[in-house]
């Protein structure tokens, strides 16, 4: 039986302590049923010294949720990953640079359909004015540049300015001496992510295996599973969806194994990219029809297409379930 490691969050943190391991037991599942062994290793672990993982056919970083909390020392580890010549999935140049989301610009001029979008380190009224009178929103988004799972995301309308810049002004403080968490991007927000919620389409091997609508509940805006978000399998993709999706992943061109592609449709039905998740995404394999069946294929395929690993020379620091 193949084995190959599954990075999981820093337990330092205790980040998510209660939600990675069942999302590790569906991987594991699926993978178990192609003969792959999947371990999982914390990837705070493996940050200056990557030789504890070398005996693994694969190295997977589907669970380092926590790694946009200290972006420096993620950057530090893809280098140290790249280094070694980890056979890792996906490579670690797309782990690096799709940790910050300032790749949606350059999809933006590949012809890639986003929200329109500002960048800055620092928020002011007149450019959160500025964005308003240029998209007429009733309402923006804010969120740090590095960052997963809605942190640090903020709704607010016009009158909610001064409130949003005294909690950006506390949230700075308490950020003091961090490296990669002053840009900030802002965009309008879509009121069809209430109304049509975000669709996902899930690649693996360069193959769409499924759909998900994600829906948030009642009075939020946030989709996620932690914010009480719905998850619905779709038979087919919306075909704008579709289209958009293999576009985003054409511009992208790198040899992925997995690509989590999340849109929303804006007012007039056009779709925009919110986001490609190249590094950790949920693969949402609770509500997959084949419940990762393609996606262990996948890996499978690629397995057989690798050469043998290298021996092991360490022990992985294995993360444990709580």
């Amino acid at each position: 039986m193949s084995a190959v490691a599954i990075l999981t969050p820093d337990p330092a943190t205790g980040d998510h302590a209660e939600v990675w391991p069942p999302v590790l037991a569906r991987l594991q599942s699926a993978l178990a049923a192609q003969g792959i062994r999947a371990v999982p290793a914390p990837w705070s672990a493996h940050v200056e010294d990557a030789s504890a993982l070398d005996g693994y056919a694969q190295v997977l970083p589907l669970l380092v949720w926590n790694y946009h909390v200290d972006h420096a020392r993620w950057l530090r580890a893809c280098r140290t990953w790249a280094q070694a010549g980890l056979p890792m999935a996906n490579p670690p140049s797309v782990l690096a640079w799709n940790s910050d989301k300032r790749y949606l610009d350059r999809l933006a001029a590949a012809g890639v359909a986003i929200p329109h979008t500002a960048w800055t380190r620092r928020l002011t009224r007149t450019l959160l004015e500025q964005v308003f009178d240029a998209t007429g929103a009733d309402e923006l988004i804010a969120k740090p540049a590095v960052s997963g799972g809605a942190w640090k995301t903020w709704r607010f309308g016009r009158d909610g300015i001064d409130a949003l810049l005294a909690q950006a002004g506390s949230d700075a403080d308490d950020d003091a001496g961090r490296a990669g968490v002053a840009e900030i991007l802002v965009q309008p927000f879509l009121p069809t992510i209430l109304q049509h919620g975000e669709t996902s389409l899930l690649y693996f091997g360069g193959r769409l295996s499924h759909a998900v609508n994600k829906r948030p509940t009642p009075g939020d805006f946030r989709v996620q599973e932690t914010f009480g978000g719905h998850y619905t399998a779709l038979a087919q993709p919306p075909a704008g969806a579709l289209a958009l999706a293999e576009q985003v992943l054409a511009a992208i061109d790198e040899p992925l194994l997995y690509a989590r592609i999340d849109m929303v449709p804006d007012a007039d039905g056009r779709w925009l990219l919110m986001e490609a998740e190249l590094i950790e995404p949920d693969f949402y394999l609770g509500v997959d029809p084949g419940r990762g069946a393609l996606f262990a294929q996948a890996l499978r395929d690629r397995l057989e297409a690798l050469p043998a690993p290298r021996a092991a020379t360490g022990a992985v620091g294995a993360a444990s379930a709580p």
